[in-house]
């Protein structure tokens, strides 16, 4: 089946977690496979940007984020830099201080003899990255499920985490990627007012009239050339977002 990405559409935004070859779990790409990711992505027409070009509502652009901070983005970051394809980190902060490695209770089971890859970036790292261009935001403090947290609780992974980024690196958070993409309209409500410009969810379909909702396509170690065409075309991103909650259904991982 041919695949057709040279149409009209608004920025795609797509959302990796880890990059490795070792783990193979899901949220592994492996390198080879994020950067001819990417090349279709160029080849197609479609311009790499930013967070600030993804608010702008820039067409035929897209822009590539990282969530959970994980250290073996640092083979991620090559294929970056060889495409000149901007991208965008979210960081846990209370992992960030010794960088420590990921744990939810949706990933018991599932490491095996790979658990040196759920090793996350410490503050030193974090900062040589946002040196060369890589946008750092917050993933929270500690990666909770946002809407099921009292009000002081989500004002603190909300409120501290960007403050401790901005301390850390000298430079604004500006944006939020919300822990397996769970928001609603109090959430929202409360990443506006702690400081933020904009923040991202895992839902398909463009929602540009509120950038405290805006859509990723999450891209996992499964979605081969078609898959992967499939989702990131207009007409794939309402059914990645029907994919998307079947997993969350199911208790699979989101980011």
């Amino acid at each position: 089946m041919a695949y057709d990405l040279r149409v009209r559409f608004r920025p795609l935004v797509l959302c990796y977690h880890a990059v490795s070859t070792h783990w193979n779990d899901p949220l592994a790409v492996d390198a080879v496979t994020l950067r001819r990711q990417l090349r279709l992505l160029l080849r197609a027409g479609l311009r790499p940007g930013d967070g600030d070009d993804v608010l702008a509502n820039r067409r035929r652009s897209f822009h590539v984020t990282f969530d959970d901070a994980y250290r073996n983005f640092a083979a991620a970051l090559p294929v970056l830099q060889d495409l000149r394809v901007r991208g965008s980190v979210f960081v846990c902060t209370e992992l960030a201080s010794d960088g420590r490695a990921f744990h939810v209770p949706e990933l018991e089971g599932r490491v095996g003899d790979a658990a040196d890859e759920l090793l996350t970036m410490p503050w030193q790292t974090l900062r040589e990255l946002a040196a060369q261009g890589i946008e750092i935001g917050s993933h929270t403090v500690s990666h909770p499920h946002l809407p099921e947290l009292g009000d002081a609780e989500l004002r603190h992974e909300l409120v501290d985490s960007r403050e401790e980024i901005e301390a850390r690196l000298g430079r604004p958070c500006r944006f939020l990627a919300y822990p397996y993409g769970d928001n609603d309209a109090r959430v929202r409500v409360a990443a506006r007012r702690a400081g933020y410009i904009a923040a991202y969810t895992l839902r398909a379909g463009w929602r540009g009239a509120d950038p405290f909702a805006l859509s990723r396509v999450d891209i996992y170690r499964r979605d081969r050339l078609s898959r992967f065409l499939a989702k990131v075309s207009p007409a794939g991103r309402p059914a990645a977002g029907a994919l998307h909650a079947i997993r969350r259904r199911s208790g699979a991982p989101g980011s």
